[in-house]
């Protein structure tokens, strides 16, 4: 695992071939293309790129903020702020406030900017075509990021699959360059990820042969390893539509038997700014993650600070039959009396908020869980839902038993498990952490904001988020 000292010697790399000039949106400089060439001209300065796309996956505007706890919370309607300006509209889907229209377009600019250096790896002459270890793994995880960036970019800014499949899309980029494709449809963006994630797949498939043969192959869940490949296929699978699909790769997860649901003891705790031990599939190594969390989920800073919904605790509530570990493990209350406040103290990392960090275990990792085990048994009883009714709910009785709570029982053979029990399982398991918008959009669910007073219905005008005009106005 590399250190932050990694990501200091690499700027040079990412800020040669990602500076916008002031002429061109996106733009490359002769210089950079020279240190790019040398930089990619053996492996480990490949492996340094990598861990340089890595790194960048952590900017505050991207998955060290808004794509996780953030902006995807308050589109959910989870957290607020009242009086922010910012999170006030974006509450209200106004995307055309300016500070809402400056953020996304931070956020498509950056989510650009990384994909083109995945592309640089990829279209490298050591990596381009490669077959063979090391640099099959490096392609193969490159394939894997590319298309987990476009996926959450298709999610954002263009219309739900299932509800108008022939939409328009976003570019898929997969050429080294700072000036971003055509627009294509929907349909085709979902054949690149497809496309991108099955190669990915092919070249993985033999990792775990290697695993811990270098630094690079070692804590394999903060590279998108095989298992993430898998997740990825099932999380796509589910939102075309494709349930067959999704459960195919959800069950590969499950059944691969290399990650475990965590005892409902181990819950507390498990994912507080660190990777879960025993459930990430994928997370980003990020030292800093804690001080942005801080300050934006466990303070109470006015007009800054998130604010969890008024009856959060209903769904927590509702058929908890048992001890439901995750109430303990997710919230915190933070004051005294008049001043006491429920926090999401549940991504806050324990050791750093205690001043203790010199006792953290050393097998922690800092970071950000991306991508988490329980999702794949939501994704297989969804899946399984009309056609294999006693093994979906399995699947779904198998994280409630895990998290402290008794088994769902159907006492009537007429009861069946319903899409609206595993929604609020998915809710209660995945708050904070940037999935719940997506899984009501995949859905067309309306969405009841957050003080209870309004149902916003389902649409485009809330379900996509527009182009940002700099990739419009360079391109015509």
């Amino acid at each position: 695992m590399k250190t932050d000292i990694l990501y200091i010697l690499l700027c040079f790399f990412t800020v040669a071939f990602t500076t916008v000039s002031c002429d061109d949106f996106l733009d490359i400089t002769p210089d950079g293309q020279v240190q790019r060439d040398e930089l990619l001209s053996t492996a480990e300065g490949i492996e340094d790129a990598m861990y340089g796309v890595y790194s960048q996956m952590r900017l505050p505007e991207l998955y060290g903020m808004e794509l996780h706890y953030s902006s995807l919370e308050v589109m959910s309607q989870t957290l607020s702020c009242y009086g922010a300006k910012y999170e006030e509209a974006l509450g209200r889907y106004d995307y055309s406030d300016t500070r809402v229209k400056s953020q996304f377009e931070s956020i498509w600019v950056s989510m650009y900017k990384n994909i083109s250096n995945v592309n640089s790896v990829l279209n490298s002459p050591l990596v381009e075509g490669a077959t063979e270890f090391p640099y099959s793994i490096y392609r193969g995880e490159a394939l894997g990021l590319r298309a987990f960036m476009h996926f959450d970019l298709v999610r954002l800014f263009a219309e739900q699959y299932t509800v108008n499949s022939s939409a328009d899309g976003i570019p898929y980029a997969t050429e080294f360059s700072l000036n971003t494709p055509e627009f294509e449809s929907l349909e085709k963006n979902y054949e690149h990820i497809i496309a991108d994630l099955l190669l990915a797949d092919s070249l993985l498939r033999d990792e775990e042969k290697y695993e811990n043969s270098s630094d690079f192959m070692s804590d394999r869940k903060i590279h998108f390893n095989i298992y993430a490949v898998w997740a990825a296929l099932a999380r796509v699978y589910l939102t075309m539509g494709n349930k067959e699909m999704a459960f195919k790769y959800a069950d590969k997860v499950i059944s691969g038997g290399k990650y475990t649901l965590k005892d409902k003891t181990e819950v507390e705790n498990d994912v507080a700014g660190v990777l879960s031990k025993k459930e990430c599939l994928f997370g980003i190594y990020d030292q800093g993650f804690y001080t942005n969390v801080y300050q934006k989920i466990y303070l109470t800073t006015s007009f800054y600070s998130l604010f969890l919904r008024d009856d959060y605790m209903e769904l927590y509530d509702r058929d908890a039959v048992g001890s439901d570990e995750r109430v303990a493990a997710y919230f915190t209350v933070v004051g005294s009396g008049d001043m006491a406040t429920v926090r999401l103290g549940k991504i806050v990392e324990r050791y750093e908020l205690q001043n203790n960090s010199s006792n953290r275990p050393s097998e922690l990792i800092l970071g950000v869980n991306l991508i988490r085990l329980p999702e794949m048994y939501y994704i297989a009883a969804e899946a399984l839902l009309d056609t294999d009714h006693a093994a979906a709910l399995g699947y779904y009785n198998a994280v409630r038993e895990h998290r402290g709570l008794e088994p769902l029982v159907m006492e009537d053979e007429n009861d069946k498990l319903t899409i609206e029990q595993i929604n609020d399982e998915r809710y209660k398991e995945y708050i904070g952490e940037g999935q719940t918008f997506f899984n009501m959009k995949r859905q067309n669910l309306p969405i009841l904001s957050y003080d209870g007073k309004t149902t916003y219905q389902p649409g485009a005008g809330i379900y996509v988020v527009p182009i940002p005009d700099v990739e419009l106005e360079n391109r015509y």
